[in-house]
């Protein structure tokens, strides 16, 4: 297992996150995972032998019980891993402060938050969506209060776009504040649109991404293809439910990832994980896992990495069609290369 520096601070983290969504034990949250406390402890266990040091989790993840569980299996040892986590959804407070990311809101998640994972402070405190209502000024302000407090070490985003990610930047050079270390976004073999704002945006300002769902929730493990009937069982209910993609140039994919597999004898997974450990901007991977099976596999993507020529196929056979203005960019890159070769 590689570290790689998150953004631009000084805090190493494993390339691969284990993303503990999956830890449930309730009904109301079966769709996702049903796993036990043991079980947990297990699949913590098994991360943690492998080099994982960073553990990604929510409040609103089975109502508060991921964080309890992933609590109760670092009990003891918790000081020797990164926990990270996030808020912002609606929890059990269905009062109109129960939601968003004002002062008080992120108060009080964050201190059930820290009374879930049995900790007395948070590695990483990531806001888990854009608030369009309560100005960026407050939410930030709230979040340095608690650092300075030493509740919080390090602060994150998720789901940003790239004006919002820049405002943010912003806003905490002009007062002062702590800057966001990392973003949390979308991104995989089946939807790269984080490279046309996203990426430059973090490269320009030294924030490291966290990948989340790189497996587009199962479908880059090659488990079913988009032109079969959707599978009963699945956490992803119908093919459109995450994030859209095309389903012609899905199936090109899959057929390259196959091809790769094969060559390779590894899994469809390792693959899909591997091509993003090898992209840019990228600090930490963040893999999901039901059981052991699942989770080993992914384990395994460090152990070997994809060539230079492997890489080019996949980016290839992925590349997303560019929105205005990135394909005017590209024609004036062009005259622009062909002016200096004439010069």
């Amino acid at each position: 297992m590689e570290y790689r520096f998150l953004g631009r601070s000084g805090l190493r983290v494993s390339e691969l996150c284990f993303g503990v969504m999956s830890f449930n034990d309730q009904e109301e949250w079966s769709h996702i995972a049903m796993t036990s406390q043991p079980e947990v402890n297990n699949l913590v266990d098994m991360a943690i032998d492998k080099g994982i040091n960073i553990f990604d989790t929510a409040d609103i993840y089975a109502g508060g019980r991921s964080e309890e569980m992933l609590g109760e299996a670092l009990k003891g040892r918790r000081d020797k891993y990164l926990i990270a986590t996030k808020f912002g959804f609606r929890m059990d407070n269905e009062g109109p402060n129960g939601v968003g990311l004002s002062r008080k809101r992120i108060v009080e998640a964050c201190e059930a938050s820290l009374q879930r994972l049995q900790t007395d402070y948070i590695d990483l405190y990531q806001i888990h969506s854009y608030d369009f209502i309560t100005p960026i000024e407050e939410t930030l302000q709230a979040l340095n209060q608690l650092i300075e407090q030493g509740k919080v070490r390090y602060i994150g985003c998720s789901n940003f776009t790239g004006w919002q990610l820049m405002k943010a930047m912003a806003t905490s050079d002009k007062y002062g504040y702590e800057r966001l270390i990392s973003l949390q976004a979308y991104y995989s073999l089946l939807g790269r649109d984080l490279e046309f704002e996203l990426v430059p945006v973090c490269q320009d300002q030294e924030i490291g991404i966290m990948v989340w769902s790189p497996l587009h929730g199962g479908v880059l493990t090659g488990k079913y293809h988009f032109s079969d009937e959707w599978p009963d069982g699945t956490r992803i209910q119908e093919p459109d439910d995450q994030t859209p993609y095309d389903r012609e140039q899905g199936e090109d994919v899959l057929r390259v990832v196959k091809e790769i597999a094969e060559q390779r004898e590894v899994s469809l997974a390792q693959v899909s994980l591997n091509y993003l450990l090898r992209k840019q901007g990228v600090s930490t991977v963040v893999i999901g896992a039901r059981n052991e099976k699942q989770l080993k596999d992914n384990l395994e993507t460090v152990e070997w990495k994809l060539s230079a020529e492997e890489v080019g196929k996949l980016d290839k056979v992925s590349a997303p069609y560019k929105p205005y203005p990135h394909w005017y960019f590209d024609i004036f890159r062009k005259e622009e290369m062909d002016l200096h070769r004439y010069n």
